[in-house]
């Protein structure tokens, strides 16, 4: 589709809230100028983005996601650590945990970085492969200012894999 397709069709709902998200949104070229036509169109605009890429090819006014890939992942060595130090007030940075390891890994990156000073700072534990009362033990254990982000949708439906 085209820049203009791509707004025509958003302008299509009764919304102001638009998410670009994707495998790697910044991996399109057009992303930011998307992101820059839609917020001149009034909308609010948000970023998921894996973590790999410069988030600071985004307008200001963009609220970025920034989703860093911990140990367990494999993709740890991928992740662009300039972009922490690229994080604003109304930006999050999202540690999705699959272990101690994992935990370990994403503290000293809240804490090395100055995270909380910063930014919002979420930690969710992988979906069945660590038990969310562990993880917000460890975050209890260690007064870590983030927030335990649960994916409900899981929790409340767990016999569904999609469309929840």
């Amino acid at each position: 589709m085209t820049l203009d397709e791509v707004l025509h069709k958003v302008g299509e709902h009764p919304v102001r809230l638009a998410m670009v998200t994707g495998g790697e949104p910044l991996i399109q070229d057009e992303t930011p100028q998307l992101v820059r036509r839609l917020i001149a169109s009034g909308y609010t605009v948000l970023v998921e983005t894996n973590g790999s890429l410069d988030i600071g090819v985004l307008p200001d006014e963009t609220i970025r996601i920034v989703d860093m890939k911990c140990p367990d992942s494999g993709m740890a060595d991928r992740m662009l650590l300039l972009n922490l130090h690229k994080v604003r007030k109304c930006d999050e940075v999202k540690f999705v945990i699959s272990s101690r390891q994992d935990y370990l890994w994403a503290k000293e990156k809240v804490l090395t970085y100055s995270l909380p000073e910063r930014t919002t700072v979420l930690f969710s534990p992988a979906h069945g492969m660590l038990d969310l009362r562990k993880l917000a033990g460890w975050i209890i254990e260690d007064h870590l200012d983030c927030v335990l982000q649960l994916q409900l949708h899981k929790i409340i439906w767990p016999e569904r894999q999609r469309g929840v």
